[in-house]
Protein backbone atom coordinates (compact mmCIF):
# COMPACT_ATOMS: atom_id res chain seq x y z
CA UNK A 1 0.00 0.00 0.00
CA UNK A 2 1.08 3.47 0.55
CA UNK A 3 0.73 6.98 -0.48
CA UNK A 4 -0.52 5.54 -4.04
CA UNK A 5 -3.38 3.80 -2.81
CA UNK A 6 -4.98 6.55 -0.76
CA UNK A 7 -7.55 9.12 -2.51
CA UNK A 8 -6.88 13.26 -1.80
CA UNK A 9 -8.15 16.36 -1.97
CA UNK A 10 -6.54 19.84 -1.77
CA UNK A 11 -7.75 22.22 1.30
CA UNK A 12 -7.85 25.58 -0.58
CA UNK A 13 -7.63 27.71 2.53
CA UNK A 14 -4.06 26.57 3.29
CA UNK A 15 -2.26 25.67 -0.18
CA UNK A 16 -2.43 27.85 -3.17
CA UNK A 17 -2.77 30.91 -0.84
CA UNK A 18 -1.10 33.20 -2.74
CA UNK A 19 -3.12 33.13 -5.38
CA UNK A 20 -7.05 34.51 -5.30
CA UNK A 21 -9.54 32.83 -3.96
CA UNK A 22 -11.27 32.07 -7.58
CA UNK A 23 -7.96 31.33 -9.41
CA UNK A 24 -7.33 28.36 -6.60
CA UNK A 25 -9.54 25.42 -7.76
CA UNK A 26 -8.05 25.69 -11.27
CA UNK A 27 -4.74 25.95 -10.19
CA UNK A 28 -5.64 22.83 -7.81
CA UNK A 29 -6.69 20.98 -11.09
CA UNK A 30 -3.76 22.19 -12.70
CA UNK A 31 -1.37 20.22 -10.16
CA UNK A 32 -3.37 17.11 -10.91
CA UNK A 33 -6.14 16.70 -8.14
CA UNK A 34 -9.78 16.39 -8.77
CA UNK A 35 -10.96 17.21 -5.51
CA UNK A 36 -10.61 20.18 -2.79
CA UNK A 37 -11.87 21.31 0.32
CA UNK A 38 -12.33 24.70 1.78
CA UNK A 39 -12.70 26.57 5.63
CA UNK A 40 -15.22 29.26 5.20
CA UNK A 41 -13.36 31.53 2.68
CA UNK A 42 -15.36 34.99 3.85
CA UNK A 43 -13.90 35.46 7.49
CA UNK A 44 -16.38 38.87 8.05
CA UNK A 45 -19.09 37.75 6.70
CA UNK A 46 -21.44 34.39 7.61
CA UNK A 47 -23.66 35.57 5.19
CA UNK A 48 -21.99 36.69 1.75
CA UNK A 49 -23.58 37.95 -1.26
CA UNK A 50 -25.11 35.39 -3.58
CA UNK A 51 -22.53 37.29 -6.36
CA UNK A 52 -20.01 36.56 -4.20
CA UNK A 53 -21.08 32.32 -3.73
CA UNK A 54 -22.12 32.43 -7.13
CA UNK A 55 -18.55 33.13 -8.34
CA UNK A 56 -16.52 30.88 -6.35
CA UNK A 57 -19.51 28.02 -7.43
CA UNK A 58 -18.79 28.52 -10.56
CA UNK A 59 -14.75 28.65 -10.60
CA UNK A 60 -15.11 25.24 -8.68
CA UNK A 61 -17.36 23.58 -11.66
CA UNK A 62 -14.77 25.59 -14.29
CA UNK A 63 -11.96 23.80 -12.90
CA UNK A 64 -13.52 20.62 -13.18
CA UNK A 65 -12.73 19.62 -9.48
CA UNK A 66 -15.53 18.44 -7.06
CA UNK A 67 -16.19 20.70 -3.27
CA UNK A 68 -15.87 17.46 -0.99
CA UNK A 69 -15.60 19.53 2.35
CA UNK A 70 -16.51 23.12 3.71
CA UNK A 71 -16.31 24.73 6.66
CA UNK A 72 -18.90 26.51 8.71
CA UNK A 73 -18.50 30.21 9.49
CA UNK A 74 -15.30 30.16 12.32
CA UNK A 75 -14.95 33.57 12.58
CA UNK A 76 -10.84 34.96 11.74
CA UNK A 77 -9.40 31.84 10.55
CA UNK A 78 -6.84 31.72 9.91
CA UNK A 79 -6.34 33.75 12.75
CA UNK A 80 -7.46 34.33 16.48
CA UNK A 81 -10.38 31.97 16.05
CA UNK A 82 -11.17 28.81 16.09
CA UNK A 83 -14.78 28.67 15.56
CA UNK A 84 -18.08 30.44 16.54
CA UNK A 85 -20.91 28.23 17.47
CA UNK A 86 -19.65 28.28 21.42
CA UNK A 87 -19.27 31.88 21.75
CA UNK A 88 -22.02 33.66 23.66
CA UNK A 89 -23.68 36.72 22.03
CA UNK A 90 -23.12 37.93 18.21
CA UNK A 91 -20.69 35.18 17.35
CA UNK A 92 -23.13 32.99 17.96
CA UNK A 93 -25.58 34.51 15.99
CA UNK A 94 -23.80 34.96 13.07
CA UNK A 95 -22.52 30.32 13.21
CA UNK A 96 -26.83 30.27 12.78
CA UNK A 97 -26.60 32.62 10.26
CA UNK A 98 -24.48 31.05 8.35
CA UNK A 99 -25.93 27.63 8.74
CA UNK A 100 -28.26 27.24 5.85
CA UNK A 101 -26.11 29.47 3.54
CA UNK A 102 -23.47 26.92 4.05
CA UNK A 103 -25.20 23.91 3.51
CA UNK A 104 -26.92 25.46 0.67
CA UNK A 105 -23.84 26.57 -0.88
CA UNK A 106 -22.39 22.41 -0.21
CA UNK A 107 -25.61 21.32 -1.59
CA UNK A 108 -25.12 22.99 -4.65
CA UNK A 109 -21.71 21.51 -5.47
CA UNK A 110 -22.63 17.94 -4.13
CA UNK A 111 -20.03 18.35 -0.97
CA UNK A 112 -21.29 15.71 1.65
CA UNK A 113 -18.75 16.89 4.37
CA UNK A 114 -19.12 20.14 7.11
CA UNK A 115 -17.06 20.79 9.54
CA UNK A 116 -17.90 22.71 12.29
CA UNK A 117 -15.23 24.24 14.52
CA UNK A 118 -16.19 24.55 18.09
CA UNK A 119 -14.66 27.86 19.46
CA UNK A 120 -12.28 29.06 21.95
CA UNK A 121 -12.92 29.56 25.65
CA UNK A 122 -13.85 32.71 26.71
CA UNK A 123 -12.90 34.97 29.51
CA UNK A 124 -15.47 34.69 32.19
CA UNK A 125 -18.28 32.70 30.71
CA UNK A 126 -18.86 28.99 32.34
CA UNK A 127 -17.95 26.11 29.83
CA UNK A 128 -20.91 24.66 30.82
CA UNK A 129 -22.67 27.58 29.52
CA UNK A 130 -19.82 27.38 26.13
CA UNK A 131 -20.76 23.71 26.16
CA UNK A 132 -24.63 23.68 26.03
CA UNK A 133 -25.03 26.34 23.45
CA UNK A 134 -22.45 24.11 21.73
CA UNK A 135 -24.92 21.14 21.85
CA UNK A 136 -27.75 23.12 21.03
CA UNK A 137 -25.44 24.77 17.19
CA UNK A 138 -24.25 21.63 16.38
CA UNK A 139 -27.61 20.02 16.77
CA UNK A 140 -29.05 22.84 14.22
CA UNK A 141 -26.08 22.33 11.86
CA UNK A 142 -26.81 18.33 11.85
CA UNK A 143 -30.02 18.85 10.98
CA UNK A 144 -29.32 21.14 8.01
CA UNK A 145 -26.03 18.80 6.99
CA UNK A 146 -28.85 16.08 6.99
CA UNK A 147 -30.83 17.99 4.96
CA UNK A 148 -28.75 18.26 2.28
CA UNK A 149 -27.69 14.69 2.30
CA UNK A 150 -24.10 15.67 4.19
CA UNK A 151 -22.01 14.82 7.46
CA UNK A 152 -21.24 16.98 10.25
CA UNK A 153 -17.71 16.60 11.43
CA UNK A 154 -16.50 17.48 14.29
CA UNK A 155 -12.72 18.57 14.55
CA UNK A 156 -9.89 18.11 17.76
CA UNK A 157 -7.57 20.79 17.43
CA UNK A 158 -4.07 20.69 19.17
CA UNK A 159 -3.23 22.71 22.12
CA UNK A 160 0.05 24.46 21.35
CA UNK A 161 -0.93 26.61 18.80
CA UNK A 162 -4.85 26.59 20.28
CA UNK A 163 -4.50 27.04 24.26
CA UNK A 164 -8.27 28.26 24.39
CA UNK A 165 -9.57 25.46 22.33
CA UNK A 166 -11.45 22.78 24.14
CA UNK A 167 -11.32 19.63 22.13
CA UNK A 168 -7.71 18.65 21.94
CA UNK A 169 -8.04 15.03 22.15
CA UNK A 170 -9.29 12.41 19.79
CA UNK A 171 -11.88 10.93 22.93
CA UNK A 172 -13.10 14.55 23.86
CA UNK A 173 -13.76 15.09 19.78
CA UNK A 174 -15.52 11.78 19.51
CA UNK A 175 -17.38 12.68 22.71
CA UNK A 176 -19.39 15.55 21.34
CA UNK A 177 -19.83 13.20 17.96
CA UNK A 178 -21.53 10.97 20.42
CA UNK A 179 -23.60 13.96 22.08
CA UNK A 180 -24.57 15.73 18.87
CA UNK A 181 -26.06 12.21 17.44
CA UNK A 182 -27.83 11.50 20.67
CA UNK A 183 -29.39 14.77 20.33
CA UNK A 184 -30.27 14.66 16.89
CA UNK A 185 -30.93 10.85 16.60
CA UNK A 186 -29.98 11.35 13.28
CA UNK A 187 -26.16 9.48 13.28
CA UNK A 188 -24.84 12.31 11.02
CA UNK A 189 -21.91 13.93 13.05
CA UNK A 190 -18.69 12.12 12.43
CA UNK A 191 -14.90 12.41 14.03
CA UNK A 192 -12.52 14.19 11.53
CA UNK A 193 -8.98 12.84 12.11
CA UNK A 194 -6.57 15.39 11.74
CA UNK A 195 -3.56 13.45 12.23
CA UNK A 196 -0.90 16.75 12.82
CA UNK A 197 -3.33 17.43 15.19
CA UNK A 198 -3.33 14.78 17.18
CA UNK A 199 0.05 14.45 16.89
CA UNK A 200 0.89 17.78 18.31
CA UNK A 201 -0.95 16.29 21.54
CA UNK A 202 1.13 13.99 21.64
CA UNK A 203 -1.42 10.98 21.26
CA UNK A 204 -0.76 7.38 19.69
CA UNK A 205 -1.79 7.68 16.62
CA UNK A 206 -1.98 3.86 15.71
CA UNK A 207 -4.12 3.46 18.78
CA UNK A 208 -6.40 6.56 17.84
CA UNK A 209 -7.10 4.78 14.60
CA UNK A 210 -7.81 1.15 16.31
CA UNK A 211 -10.59 3.04 18.23
CA UNK A 212 -12.10 5.46 16.04
CA UNK A 213 -11.65 4.64 12.62
CA UNK A 214 -14.97 3.60 12.23
CA UNK A 215 -16.74 7.12 13.97
CA UNK A 216 -14.29 8.90 11.17
CA UNK A 217 -16.13 10.91 8.55
CA UNK A 218 -12.55 12.55 7.22
CA UNK A 219 -8.69 12.64 7.06
CA UNK A 220 -6.41 15.06 7.16
CA UNK A 221 -2.67 15.56 7.19
CA UNK A 222 0.47 17.23 7.66
CA UNK A 223 3.94 16.36 9.11
CA UNK A 224 5.52 17.13 12.16
CA UNK A 225 6.89 19.26 13.51
CA UNK A 226 6.49 21.88 11.05
CA UNK A 227 2.64 21.32 9.70
CA UNK A 228 4.33 20.75 6.06
CA UNK A 229 4.28 18.10 3.37
CA UNK A 230 4.74 14.52 4.09
CA UNK A 231 8.26 13.46 4.07
CA UNK A 232 9.00 17.09 5.43
CA UNK A 233 9.25 16.16 9.28
CA UNK A 234 8.92 12.79 11.15
CA UNK A 235 5.41 11.35 11.42
CA UNK A 236 5.09 7.94 9.43
CA UNK A 237 1.86 9.31 7.40
CA UNK A 238 2.40 6.19 4.48
CA UNK A 239 2.09 3.72 7.15
CA UNK A 240 -0.82 5.73 9.37
CA UNK A 241 -2.66 6.01 6.33
CA UNK A 242 -2.00 2.07 5.49
CA UNK A 243 -3.48 1.29 8.70
CA UNK A 244 -6.82 3.41 8.21
CA UNK A 245 -7.12 1.77 5.40
CA UNK A 246 -6.90 -1.45 7.14
CA UNK A 247 -9.10 -0.45 9.53
CA UNK A 248 -12.32 0.27 7.05
CA UNK A 249 -11.65 3.87 6.29
CA UNK A 250 -11.89 4.56 2.28
CA UNK A 251 -12.63 8.21 2.10
CA UNK A 252 -10.55 11.05 0.87
CA UNK A 253 -7.43 12.44 2.57
CA UNK A 254 -7.38 15.97 3.21
CA UNK A 255 -3.80 17.80 2.27
CA UNK A 256 -4.11 20.37 4.93
CA UNK A 257 -0.28 21.29 5.45
CA UNK A 258 1.98 24.41 4.59
CA UNK A 259 3.48 24.58 1.22
CA UNK A 260 7.27 26.26 2.66
CA UNK A 261 8.57 28.93 0.55
CA UNK A 262 7.88 28.02 -2.42
CA UNK A 263 4.66 28.01 -4.72
CA UNK A 264 1.75 25.28 -3.79
CA UNK A 265 2.15 23.72 -7.14
CA UNK A 266 5.90 22.62 -6.54
CA UNK A 267 4.45 21.07 -2.74
CA UNK A 268 3.26 17.76 -3.95
CA UNK A 269 6.16 16.03 -5.12
CA UNK A 270 6.09 13.33 -2.37
CA UNK A 271 2.76 12.44 -4.26
CA UNK A 272 3.01 10.81 -7.96
CA UNK A 273 0.95 12.26 -9.93
CA UNK A 274 -1.31 9.81 -11.16
CA UNK A 275 -2.09 9.24 -7.53
CA UNK A 276 -3.32 12.55 -7.08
Amino acid sequence: MGFADQRFNVNLSILFTELPLLERPAAAAAAGFTAVELWWPWVDSPTPEQSELDALKKAIEDAGVRLTGLNFYAGQLPGPDRGALSIPGEESERFRANIDVAADFAASLGCGALNALYGNRVDGVDPAEQDALALENLTLAARAADRVGAILLIEALNRPESPKYPIVSAPRAVEIVDKVNAATGLGNARFLMDLYHLSMNGEDLPSVIERYAAKTGHVQIADNPGRGAPGTGSLPLEELLDQLRKAGYDGLVGLEYKPGDRPSAEAFEWLPRDAR
